[in-house]
């Protein structure tokens, strides 16, 4: 794949960051992961250390367990403490690593400490590539073009179908040249197609042609080429759009897998897609699916609120307006 170019901050959630703290969960549905965070919260990391324990092989739930549980404000002391008493657990080292990470991005850690943790945790345990994916999601904010390729290989070493870690390279990727406009030979909707045929016929991955044009819609209407308005840009509403709309939304009225931890990433993006495409049948196909379990991308795009953004698309489909 090219080499993606270096990336400007993260987006921001636009003007209601604070409310936006209040209506999303990382955690999404997973309430063994909520209960563990909690403990956590109170020092108790051997609630962690069950849940941790009991994902080997599910590299998607290990990595969105993980991440979620080191942005917790006390993650990184008890994360610590749990490695200070068992200095060989490949759990408690890279639980220290993505707190680190988390922090460095904040500002409140050096960038090479995360990166040293990191490696650490990497050492502890070969095969996992969740050591890794915090590095990506350190590097796809600090990191050069090739730091980012670099890491994403090494993800995918370990795991091909990566959930994460595809998501970070796309919203990384869609970043190339921002002046270019509404480009359908774009190279991220080249590598979403590449990745999305890759994968088994019953994997995620499928909606990643949906994550770029998403993605995509940021970068263009941060720069001021596209409307900040997602439903009056007409971003969704050309040939291609439509074509790789119709496409990922027919393959979930088939998909009968309902156990994917970061499936609710995919429904937000999905039901965003065919809210900015005016197809509020199938939108609320979504909201109804979706639930509770609301994610800020792709609806803070590119600088909304998400919270008032998802909620009146959601009454839209739903005719509750």
């Amino acid at each position: 794949m090219p080499p993606p170019p270096p990336p400007p901050p993260p987006p921001s959630f636009g003007r209601g960051r604070k409310r936006a703290a209040q209506g999303f969960d990382a955690a999404l549905d997973d309430a063994e992961l909520v209960a563990a965070r909690a403990s956590l919260s109170r020092g108790r990391w051997t609630a962690v250390r069950s849940l941790l324990a009991s994902d080997a092989d599910d590299w998607d739930r290990r990595g969105h367990r993980v991440t979620v549980l080191a942005q917790e404000t006390a993650a990184l002391v008890w994360a610590q403490d749990w490695l200070l008493a068992e200095p060989d657990s490949p759990c408690a080292s890279v639980l220290v690593a993505h707190a680190i990470v988390h922090r460095a991005l904040q500002g409140k850690e050096r960038p090479e400490a995360a990166r040293e943790a990191c490696r650490a945790a990497a050492a502890q345990a070969p095969e996992d590539p969740t050591p890794w994916l915090g590095l990506l999601i350190l590097e796809r904010s600090l990191g050069t073009e090739e730091d980012v390729v670099r890491l994403f290989d090494e993800v995918r070493a370990r795991y091909p179908d990566h959930h994460h870690a595809h998501h970070l390279v796309i919203a990384r990727l869609a970043e190339r040249r921002a002046d270019a406009g509404q480009d359908p030979l774009h190279e991220v909707y080249d590598f979403a197609n590449w990745a999305a045929e890759q994968a088994p016929a019953d994997s995620p991955l499928a909606i990643l042609p949906v994550v770029a044009h998403a993605e995509r819609y940021r970068v263009l209407a941060t720069a001021g080429t596209e409307s900040p308005d997602p439903v009056a840009s007409g971003h969704w509403v050309g040939r291609r759009a439509r074509q790789v709309m119709k496409a990922a939304f027919d393959w979930w009225l088939e998909w009968e897998r309902d156990d994917h931890p970061r499936r609710h990433v995919d429904l937000n993006f999905l039901a965003h897609a065919k809210h900015c495409e005016g197809r509020d049948a199938e939108a609320a196909a979504l909201f109804l699916r979706i639930g509770p379990h609301v994610t800020p991308a792709p609806w803070s795009y590119p600088d909304r609120d998400p919270y008032e953004a998802f909620h009146a698309a959601r009454e839209r489909a739903l005719g509750t307006t």
